[in-house]
């Protein structure tokens, strides 16, 4: 993803581009599953911490992240798609963590079935995680 867009898709959700904020969108661009703060840690080592954790903030406040609880036990950040509104029951899809390489992957396309909530009940958001193997670890 080169600068100008980058910059322009932070734009559309009405996010400052800085130089670090660029940086953390073209490594979720590039990556294949989703991040944690960790993941940025180790990628941004010369990075504040703080300033990464405030970025993931900022782009989840914004819909330009969603953000995953998985078997990990770690927060984890995918790239929302850029006509993502983030609201429910829109924006709710599969997520496969991998419990051998630990590896969260998106599948939006992949919905998850329809349920009724008993009456009185209001969602905000949805989660739904299936844990297995990815195809690329080995049986």
């Amino acid at each position: 993803m080169n600068i100008n867009t980058s910059e322009e898709r932070l734009k559309a959700r009405n996010i400052q581009p800085t130089a670090m904020r660029l940086r953390v969108l073209t490594y979720l661009v590039e990556s294949q599953a989703a991040i944690s703060l960790s993941d940025l840690e180790k990628k941004f080592s010369q990075a504040d911490r703080t300033t990464l954790f405030r970025t993931l903030k900022t782009y989840l406040e914004h819909g330009l992240v969603h953000q995953i609880n998985d078997a990990s036990g770690t927060t984890k950040y995918a790239l929302c798609a850029e006509n993502c509104t983030c609201t429910y029951p829109d924006d709710i899809h599969l997520h496969f963590y991998c419990s051998s390489c630990e590896q969260t992957y998106c599948f939006p396309h992949l919905g998850i079935p329809e349920f009724d909530l008993p009456e009185n009940f209001k969602p905000a958001r949805g989660n739904f995680v299936i844990t297995g193997q990815c195809s690329s670890c080995p049986a």
